[in-house]
């Protein structure tokens, strides 16, 4: 462990922000080499003269930054930087998916994506494009001030699900469910209200509103997703205006949340006046899950879904059925928020499913992710991994020694990028998850998916290689 004591009496903006560059400051010096176990946040919070807030939020922002990697009791360690930067590397961690590009000569594979399969997609949705912007040329080129009845109605189609169906004059066509999602935020809460998460899920969605100012807070998942009873008592405590939650295939645990549980949310969302926004952008791949949220609470949940995990995750198109009344709020906090959407991604979007082409790339999406998880039990069989044949990935359980950064740092090393727990961990989470989420849906072919997988599991079986890859001195 170091002694490093920094200075962050000068600079500017909040001393949390100030105590990371610190710490990025000091490792491109060299003070700081990889494998530098960084102080305990208590103990550097006292050294500094600071809370243990906002060392932990320092020691938070350096890892999204890809500085550090933290273990539950294990501590917070310097990462190694020239493993996977080029020179024109984007270095992103912290946030499962994130963008991280390669020099030509070290490949990166790339097992962190979900973004739908390459079926051939990308000739079809050419020739739409062509099409728009040759047909509707002024348009195209102009910015979007109407959102079209072709477009509510496609929206209609792609969200309903089962039994429910949204109605077309309670649609609004969103960039993509992210965008979406951050919308209805901003739209309903105000900076300083709380928004309650899955304690493991996708954290970038916690972290743009914190950013936006709202405060967060974490109801415990399980096997069944979301803990009816955990979220009872954070309402309770914590008194939420909104709850965030993937109902169908939480991403990382595809855990799928049972009616009865739904039920009960339902129950205590309503008791304690709380909105929810249903994130469905796994679930559109299942067709028999349970009744959506949309249609158990339909006058408080924002019920969104889009394209990019089962069609394109280049058109950025989503939609969001809001509940009566609130359609407008959305429209103008998306405009007030993102600028508004593409007339063309969104026309395509519309043609595509209004035309039953979507629906068509869609099967033939599932089929070859089918294939893939098959490929994937195949090769991780004798391993502890939770997978299902709608998701283009699996949640392994890490077996002894290996921990979640050690593992995905040694993956790294051989030129394979997956995500650890600590990607989805919203804030800090008392309990250790020794997994990490292997993906299988960006590489090209499943000649690629074989190999990446006969070298992790190569990896998971090689236990002296967890000892090169902890950095505890």
């Amino acid at each position: 462990m170091t002694s490093w004591l920094p200075d962050i009496s000068e600079g500017n903006g909040p001393l949390y922000l100030r105590l990371a560059e610190r710490i990025e400051t000091d490792i491109e010096r060299g003070a700081l080499p990889a494998g530098t176990k960084l102080p305990p946040q208590r103990n550097l919070a006292f050294d500094v003269g600071v809370t243990i807030g906002t060392v932990s939020r320092a020691y938070a922002v350096a890892r999204e930054r890809g500085l550090v990697s933290g273990e539950v009791g294990r501590g917070t360690y310097v990462l190694r930087r020239d493993v996977a930067a080029g020179p024109a590397a984007e270095e992103t961690a912290g946030v499962a998916g994130a963008v991280l590009s390669s020099s030509p000569d070290e490949p990166i594979l790339r097992m962190d994506s979900t973004a739908a399969v390459d079926i051939g997609q990308s000739a079809v949705i050419a020739r739409m494009v062509a099409d728009v912007f040759a047909e509707n040329s002024y348009q195209a080129n102009d910015y979007t001030r109407t959102i079209s009845d072709a477009w509510r109605e496609a929206g209609t189609r792609w969200l309903s699900k089962g039994s429910w169906r949204a109605s077309p004059d309670t649609v609004v066509p969103v960039q993509g469910v992210l965008s979406g999602i951050e919308c209805v935020i901003a739209a309903i809460t105000a900076p300083g209200d709380k928004i309650a998460f899955e304690d493991l899920s996708y954290s970038a969605l916690a972290r743009g509103a914190s950013l936006i100012g709202r405060r967060v807070v974490k109801v415990r998942g399980g096997p069944e997703g979301l803990d009816p009873d955990d979220f009872a008592n954070v309402c309770a405590r914590e008194h939420p205006k909104l709850l965030v939650i993937a109902p169908t295939f939480n991403n990382p645990t595809l855990a799928i949340v049972p009616e009865e549980a739904r039920r009960r949310i339902v129950e205590i969302a309503r008791r304690h006046n709380v909105w929810i926004v249903e994130d469905n952008i796994y679930g559109d791949a299942l067709d028999d899950a349970p009744p959506p949220f949309a249609e158990l609470l339909p006058d408080r949940t924002f019920h969104v879904s889009g394209v990019s995990k089962t069609l394109s995750a280049g058109l950025r198109a989503g939609w969001v059925s809001a509940p009566p009344g609130l359609v407008g709020r959305i429209i103008n906090a998306k405009k007030l928020m993102t600028g508004g959407i593409s007339y063309a991604m969104t026309e395509v979007a519309a043609r595509l499913v209004l035309s039953g082409e979507a629906q068509r790339l869609k099967r033939l999406v599932l089929e070859e992710t089918r294939e893939r998880v098959a490929l994937a039990s195949e090769m991780m069989a004798g391993h502890d991994f939770i997978s299902d044949p709608h998701c283009g990935y699996i949640w392994l359980k890490l077996p002894d020694p290996w921990l979640p950064g050690p593992y995905k740092k040694a993956a790294l090393e051989r030129g394979i990028l997956i995500d650890d727990a600590d990607a989805f961990k919203v804030g800090q989470v008392d309990l250790a998850h020794h997994r990490v989420r292997i993906a299988f849906s960006a590489p090209k072919t499943r000649e690629d998916v074989r190999q990446g997988f006969e070298t992790l599991n190569r990896l998971l079986l090689d236990t002296s290689a967890s000892y090169d890859a902890d950095t505890m001195e």
